[in-house]
This record gives C-alpha cells, structure tokens and sequence, in this order.
C-alpha cells in the first residue's frame, strides 16, 4: 500500500499526463505530422485550461464541505487529539539551522496547539513516520516533538507514533498505539480534503474520532478570473489524489 500510495503521488500531477502526451506526440510526429501537431496543440490548450482555479475547487469543495469544524463546546467532550502528519517540510532545514519547517498544510500542527492551551485537560497524539521513498533519517515526529516544545507544550500529555507512512498506517499505528483507549472520544486533525479518508481509516480499526477539518483550500465559490497555473496544479494533484486515493482506500479495505 505505501509503494501504491507513492505511485498515486505520480499519476495525479497533470503535467505528467501531459509530458506523457506530448512525448507521444514526438513520436507521432515521425510518421503523421498533421496529427502530431494537433496532439502538441491540444496539450498547450490543455494546459492553458489548468490553470484556472474553479474546476480544482469543485473538486476539493465536496471533500472540505463533508464534516463541519466541532463547536467549541464539544470540544471538552473529548479526551484527546490525534495529528496526522503531513504537514511538515523536508528536514534538512531543520538539521541545518534548528527551525522546524511548516508545509502549505501547517494549521494541521497549530491548530492543535490552540486548542491544547484552551483545553488544558486534552491529551495529544502526533502520527507520522517518514514517507519518503529515499529516507533521510528524520521522522515526522521527531520534528513534530521539537515543534511542540518549542510552542511550550506540556510534553507529558504528547505521545509519538514514529512508524506510519500513509494514511492507512496512521490509523494502525494509532490503534496499536492507544490499544483500547482508542474507543474513548478523540478529536482527529487532519487536511479538510483528507479528512473523508481518513476518517473512514480511523472508523476501520474501531477507533472513535469526531473529525477536526483544518487548512481548507476552498470557500464557498471561486470566481472564473482566479487564475495561476503554479496553485492550479498543484490543487488539481491534491483533488485526483484525494479523489483516486478514497477509491483505491475503499477497494483495498
């Protein structure tokens, strides 16, 4: 499941369809130069056409819209939070200057954070490994424990899981980790768009999780005129990943 999840990793960036497709091209072109040329065209139309945020958004929106953020009230209902990983940059700044890096998905660690100062009595359970197929020797939760210190946490209520390298490993790892306390109430903290798959991961080994959405990426409409290829694609790998991912998690569980 960790090569497959990899591998999705690849085969949902557009431009890797549309290297694919203008490489075939290439090869067209040897032979029938008319349908070689339209194949180069359609792919630069293509990619024009990408770069408009509306249509990634209504992707993501379905997703982000599943589970509303818990009303504060209920927040004390629960005896603890589990973080899922992901949020965390590569670590060699860390190794080098000593700062922990924050990724585009960053509320998933300072969310958390908020609502363990709010909520004293609320325990904390980081889950992340390394998932990198060329690793670094640098586990998510290491620098999730420097994080945590360096916000001034009380590092006794804090538990790390080291092991997990997707979404399906966090759910295990978590389950093994909290054994039969994993039936008592918790808050589950994750990416809005992630949280539907996670969920269903967390619900599969018996786990009692009210979800937490955070870093959403969408409002309530995205104009026509948003447009920026760079964020565009990237938001385009996030939603074919989520959507394929909830797929491929469904299928295999």
């Amino acid at each position: 499941m960790f090569l497959a999840s990899k591998l999705l990793t690849a085969i949902t960036q557009p431009m890797f369809w549309l290297a694919l497709w203008w490489a075939l091209s290439l090869l067209v072109l040897l032979r029938w130069r008319k349908a070689a040329l339209f194949m180069l065209w359609s792919g630069l139309l293509v990619l024009g056409l990408l770069g408009f945020r509306a249509i990634p958004d209504a992707l993501l929106r379905p997703l982000e819209n599943r589970y509303p953020v818990p009303a504060a009230q209920a927040i004390d209902r629960h005896v603890g939070i589990i973080v899922l990983g992901g949020a965390l940059g590569h670590p060699a700044s860390f190794v080098a200057h000593g700062q922990v890096p924050l990724g585009e998905a960053a509320e998933r660690m300072t969310v958390p954070v908020g609502l363990m100062r709010q909520h004293p009595g609320l325990e904390l359970v980081f889950s992340g490994g390394e998932g990198r197929l060329l690793r670094t020797g640098v586990t998510e939760a290491e620098l999730a424990r420097a994080f945590y210190q360096q916000q001034g946490l009380d590092m006794s209520k804090v538990r790390l899981e080291n092991g997990s390298r997707n979404t399906r490993e966090n759910a295990q790892q978590v389950a093994r980790l909290l054994g039969a306390r994993c039936q008592e109430p918790w808050l589950l903290v994750t990416s809005a768009w992630h949280m539907p798959r996670a969920v269903a991961e967390f619900e599969a080994v018996a786990c009692k999780v009210t979800p937490y959405p955070v870093d959403f990426r969408t409002g309530t409409s995205t104009p026509l005129t948003e447009y920026s290829l760079a964020h565009s694609l990237l938001r385009w790998q996030t939603a074919l990943h989520e959507w394929l991912g909830l797929w491929v998690y469904g299928i295999t569980r």
